[in-house]
């Protein structure tokens, strides 16, 4: 029997292809807060491999503790706010309609109250462009604008670890660490490469003599493979 595709193992479910999910510091999420506005303390800012940005872990008065991403320039021991009516300052989260336009911002709220689901990359942040009735407008790092309800929450800032990507990996050795420590399978083979056995693809010594390359998008993992749902092929 032959080597399952990445896409069949992957959903085989297996420990090669399985988050560490029991080394993770926790879960990022906002305090949920229906009305007022609540005091908090930064009480440390701890790495966590499931997240690229460092996490400020914040005590709030009530005795809720929160996981957040740490925006840059905070410090341990600060003060921060949440609530509608926090002061526009960094670290503080309030509401999108209490917001200024053109200010940084990051782990926006899809929903209200949903706790956090866009910008919580190191060195991401997003910009309140408009604001009208219940509904705000924010530009995404990728420029590409969304509409949310003006009710859902976000943090004033922008998030610590920038420029991580910038620097050079230098060497594969480095890289294939990297990959490694986040579960991904590196280097990665090509289909053409491989034995006939293991890929539609393989065999034949990097021909695919006879097999399509296209294939539906319905197709099942293992047959989703090659030039999916291609509207043509070959020269025009």
């Amino acid at each position: 029997m032959g080597k399952r595709l990445i896409t069949q193992a992957r959903g085989a479910g297996g420990p090669r292809y399985r988050a560490p999910s029991h080394r993770y510091y926790g879960a990022i999420s906002y305090v949920k807060l229906a009305k007022g506005t609540m005091k908090g303390e930064v009480l440390d800012i701890v790495d966590s491999i499931g997240h690229t940005a460092p996490l400020m872990v914040v005590l709030y008065e009530n005795g809720d503790k929160a996981l957040v991403p740490a925006p840059h320039g905070i410090r341990v021991g600060e003060q921060i706010y949440l609530g509608y009516e926090a002061p526009v300052q960094l670290g503080n989260t309030l509401p999108l309609r209490n917001m200024p336009t053109g200010i940084p911002i990051f782990n926006i709220e899809r929903y209200p109250q949903d706790g956090g689901a866009f910008i919580r990359t190191s060195g991401g942040f997003a910009i309140v462009i408009s604001k009208e009735g219940n509904q705000a407008t924010v530009r995404l790092p990728s420029k590409k604008t969304i509409i949310l309800n003006a009710d859902c929450r976000a943090t004033i800032g922008t998030i610590a670890g920038r420029g991580r990507k910038e620097k050079p990996w230098v060497k594969g050795g480095k890289r294939m660490i990297a990959r490694h420590a986040t579960g991904k399978i590196h280097p990665v083979v090509s289909a053409v490469a491989k034995n006939a056995i293991d890929h539609k693809f393989g065999g034949s010594h990097r021909r695919s003599f006879g097999v399509p390359t296209t294939t539906s998008r319905n197709a099942p993992p293992g047959r989703k493979v090659g030039q999916i749902a291609a509207r043509r092929t070959g020269r025009k």
